[in-house]
């Protein structure tokens, strides 16, 4: 039956990819050379580039891109190190402003790495770690082989459907259905496997630290715990995969990169000088974006990572205004303390004086709220909101 044979090798498909991990052993593969500019060979692949086509010139005009050529520059450079000079030539790298950690590589050489990725990553290692990731996605060509496990499996669908109206299949027609909707997503999780082995192939032969991928799994867990914790919910299982999860889960991800940078010794550099070098233009306004997810445990959590034991004038800003918007009495105390201690560090954006006076103010302090609003004014003396804030200080 024809059903029946598409799905067997639906599974055998699933099975090859996810193949290097079984037993517990793991197989790295090899970096191939590179085979200079290639060109889509087949029908589906045409049609799969011509949509990647149309999707670059909707991100190369979004008013979500960054336009910053430094900023790009660096991330190229992260990229053509970990990747090799010759592969990372025809890569176009776009940055969007969006807080969320995700990036993604197209077929025909896009990829867009979101701001909230660069918030997240602690250093260079770690941002290498994830390009090298999408690249292996690019270089493997996953979008073809997995829009062909698509097909093949909404081909399964449609057979079982019909043979099973005809009573053809019997019962076991949702059977045969279900495994085929399941094998488009197991196979999608053997192709973040995959990926994620040869851009630990490519992190050890650039020399950067092998251990910082397997570092950034462990930070996504612990953050998505604290947003749990803050919105009063239960954490998520990590070591169980949902039926439609296209992705491992992050627990499995950080034991067995972590199991290989242990075999490889965990050697190379971070680079997180340079890393924090580049991030410190835009720091501020990645931050703002994250204060606007309402998301008080997660913030608090990240701001903690960011700061480790130094907390920058940026950082305590930044931690005066979650606590400020969450607004509880106890809060409002907990934020004038951030901005007088990040002014106390040398800040220097006059809103800070704006806001501890407003803070102050909520809280019944009215004499050192008009205080610090007078101060804004002073500082601020054309500020947008003059009017209003002179009625505050009155």
């Amino acid at each position: 039956m024809r059903a029946f044979r598409a799905l067997a090798l639906l599974t055998a498909c699933a099975a090859s990819v996810g193949a290097g991990t079984a037993g517990g052993k793991t197989n790295l593969p090899a970096l191939p050379p590179y085979g200079g500019a290639y060109q889509p060979q087949t029908v589906d692949e045409r049609g799969i580039w011509m949509l990647a086509d149309e999707d670059e010139r909707e991100v190369r005009d979004s008013k979500f891109l960054i336009h910053d050529a430094a900023l790009e520059t660096y991330v190229r450079e992260v990229l053509c190190r970990t990747v090799g000079q010759d592969r990372c030539l025809g890569v176009r790298v776009y940055i969007e402003r969006v807080p969320a950690f995700n990036a993604n590589m197209a077929p025909n050489g896009k990829m867009v790495v979101w701001s909230g990725l660069l918030l997240r990553v602690r250093n260079e290692a770690e941002l290498a770690a994830v390009l090298g990731h999408e690249f292996a996605h690019f270089e493997e060509r996953h979008s073809l082989l997995a829009y062909k496990q698509r097909r093949l499996a909404s081909d399964v669908i449609m057979w079982a459907s019909f043979l099973g109206n005809t009573g053809y299949l019997g019962n076991t027609r949702s059977l045969i259905q279900s495994t085929a909707l399941g094998s488009v997503f197991q196979y999608s999780r053997a192709q973040e496997t995959s990926a994620d082995l040869k851009a630990f192939s490519y992190l050890a032969a650039s020399g950067y630290r092998t251990g910082a991928f397997a570092d950034i799994w462990a930070r996504i867990m612990d953050e998505a715990d604290a947003t749990a914790a803050g919105r009063k919910r239960r954490s998520q299982r990590y070591d169980q995969v949902a039926f439609f999860s296209s992705h491992p889960t992050s627990l499995d991800r950080a034991t067995y990169l972590r199991a290989l940078a242990v075999q490889a010794g965990d050697q190379g550099e971070v680079d997180d000088v340079r890393f924090h070098a580049a991030m410190a233009a835009w720091l501020p306004q990645f931050l703002d974006d994250q204060l606007k997810l309402n998301d008080f445990g997660g913030t608090e959590y990240l701001l903690g990572q960011l700061a480790g034991s130094d907390w920058t004038p940026a950082l305590l800003y930044a931690r005066g205004e979650l606590y400020r918007m969450r607004g509880n009495p106890r809060d409002l105390v907990a934020a004038a303390q951030f901005y007088r201690d990040a002014l106390a560090k040398g800040a220097m954006d006059p809103a800070i004086y704006r806001n501890l006076g407003t803070t102050l103010l909520r809280n019944g302090d009215a004499a050192g709220g008009r205080q610090a609003l007078a101060d804004y004014l002073r500082l601020q003396p054309d500020a947008s909101d003059k009017a209003m804030i002179a009625t505050l200080i009155q």
